[in-house]
């Protein structure tokens, strides 16, 4: 299911093209490298959306549930203010060992540390509050990490959390494991009293969540 007309995405995908984004030759790689390995990334799309909320937060402490090779931690890492710090999360070592080779080329991996393991165990770990906590784990574990995010997040902090729309599995009869984490997830964000949300349907879904 498109979550957006295809038509619009390529116009706004034209009119990103307009702009020189920062990190521009590492971040395409990223893409690429994405593309040809079939590895599932927020895409240029989402992308500015959390440098723009990195910004506008002035965000100083990111924790990123759920890294990957570092693309989305790029983005943020061009908007967090001077002397931040963006913790990262993987369960694979060769994720945080390429991810930090793209930080030092970008010449930001002295914003970042990279943590290898579970994130929902590894944020526990962590007790001064973030100004944001970006959610993109095993969707199996959203609910999980929705509990123990958002006591870590200032108040006016941000919650955000890929994949909440599911390419339209959440209308499934018959959900999957996966799925039904994530229409679990997408209940309790919009039950709790903790959080103001929304979800942004660019790509597959973006939950949006401030905590009150």
């Amino acid at each position: 299911m498109d979550i957006t007309s295809p038509k619009m995405e390529e116009y706004i995908k034209q009119m990103l093209n307009n702009h020189k984004r920062q990190f521009d030759e590492i971040l395409t790689e990223m893409e690429d490298y994405a593309m040809e390995n079939k590895f599932p990334i927020i895409g240029p799309m989402v992308g500015p959306f959390l440098q723009q909320l990195t910004i506008s937060t002035r965000a100083k402490r990111v924790f990123e549930m759920g890294s990957g090779y570092g693309y989305s931690a790029m983005w943020f890492a061009g908007g967090i203010r001077d002397g931040g710090k963006i913790i990262c999360t993987d369960g694979s070592p060769d994720n945080g060992k390429r991810a930090m080779e793209y930080f030092k080329r970008a010449g930001v991996d002295d914003k970042v540390e990279f943590h290898i393991g579970d994130a929902n165990e590894i944020i526990q770990k962590f007790h001064e509050p973030f100004d944001i906590i970006y959610n993109d784990i095993d969707k199996e574990g959203y609910p999980l990490s929705f509990e123990l995010a958002i006591p870590k997040l200032r108040k006016g902090g941000m919650f955000i959390t890929d994949n909440v729309l599911w390419s339209g599995r959440i209308f499934d009869d018959e959900p999957t494991e996966s799925t039904k984490g994530i229409i679990e997830f997408n209940r309790m964000l919009f039950s709790s009293e903790d959080v103001i949300s929304t979800i942004i349907p660019i790509r597959d879904g973006l939950g949006i969540a401030v905590k009150l």
